[in-house]
């Protein structure tokens, strides 16, 4: 296990070992989208982590989908986030906030009042999502967005960025799968448009090009990262050749020398996503695909990714780092909390107990 303990570094950012947090949804922010002392129990608890990614922060009312999902694109949530990165840092740990617009995957009943749903095209996603307020909704019809919209949209995630910096984050992230904002530009059954955001591989990857040229260009490309996960189909897009589109993605932004790539598992297998990212980016390359201890030290090893990202581990396992250096076993995590309200799931998993 030791290539799981040794430093590295991320960009800009020196990590103290390669168990990293992965980004996760949890849906525990109060209703103005501020992460609570909930939130600062919960990443203090697992600060012993090499970096840990947030869940994703909405940079704009307008990029929120979820129930009880953060943002960062005020003041009252700076301040709020301050409290956590501070906290982090207290305790020797490194923290970045993922922002995630979801674009069409959402529904009025989880916005704020005035706030749009807006995507590249006027398609609607063929999914339901889960609200606080009606149960399960269908997502609403967004609105294409016109080429100013897409300049004020970048334009909210370089604030965002300045607003991370702001709170004590040690960089961003662009959360470019999962069907959200960024990825629907880039497939091809959401984005139909024949502007210069449109038709081919490099006209569908402008979007989070110029999004990761804004956020390099105000804190420093260095602080900068991008996820994706080629071909994953979830909520609905469908990308006809993932490859030449994250080809080009990557070799658009390789320039702006971001700090890493955070590369998800194809899901089905049918590309090496993880290789991919290696051909075409020279920074540091953070791996996830449901990795084991084990697996995980393995892939380091053999140089497949420079760290790796754990998620479910770190729902039940908040000294995940520590039970993986002793040996220890892993607890498992009940899911039927994972995005209810409250302590129960979130904060009350205890760490391992030594024998005396």
């Amino acid at each position: 296990m030791q290539a799981l303990f040794e430093s590295v570094q991320v960009g800009e950012i020196a990590c103290q070992n390669r168990v990293f947090m992965a980004p996760m949804t949890r849906s525990r922010a109060d209703a103005n989208d501020c992460p609570t002392d909930l939130h600062v129990d919960y990443y203090t608890q697992r600060a012993s982590s090499g970096l840990i990614f947030t869940e994703g922060v909405q940079p704009s009312i307008h990029g929120k989908g979820y129930a009880r999902t953060p943002g960062l694109h005020d003041e009252k949530q700076v301040a709020a986030w301050r409290r956590v990165t501070d906290a982090v840092h207290a305790r020797g740990g490194r923290i970045v906030a993922q922002l995630m617009h979801v674009g069409r995957i959402s529904s009025h009943y989880n916005k704020s009042p005035g706030a749009r749903t807006v995507a590249p095209c006027a398609i609607k996603a063929n999914i339901e999502m889960f609200t606080d307020a009606a149960g399960m909704q269908p997502c609403d019809t967004p609105e294409a967005l016109s080429a100013a919209g897409i300049a004020a949209v970048i334009n909210e995630y370089a604030e965002s960025a300045a607003m991370a910096k702001s709170a004590g984050f040690d960089g961003v992230e662009l959360h470019c799968t999962s069907g959200y904002l960024p990825m629907q530009f880039m497939a091809h059954n959401t984005n139909l448009r024949t502007d210069n955001y449109g038709g081919s591989a490099a006209g569908r990857v402008r979007f989070v090009v110029e999004v990761m040229e804004s956020l390099a260009a105000r804190i420093g490309a260095g602080r900068v990262g991008l996820r994706i996960c080629p071909a994953n189909p979830f909520n609905d897009v469908l990308d006809f050749n993932p490859i030449e589109t994250h080809t080009s993605l990557l070799e658009a932004i390789r320039p702006l020398r971001c700090g890493w790539v955070h590369v998800i598992a194809s899901p089905d297998k049918s590309i090496d996503a993880f290789a991919l990212a290696r051909r075409h980016h020279d920074g540091a390359v953070i791996i996830n695909d449901g990795f084991q201890p084990a697996s995980a030290a393995a892939a380091i090893e053999a140089k497949i990714g420079d760290a790796v990202s754990f998620g479910r581990h770190y729902i039940a396992n908040p000294d995940l780092v520590e039970r993986i250096a002793g040996g220890f076993e892993l607890a498992r995590f009940d899911r039927k909390t994972l995005y209810s309200p409250g302590a129960t799931g979130y904060i009350d998993y205890p760490a391992h107990k030594r024998a005396p």
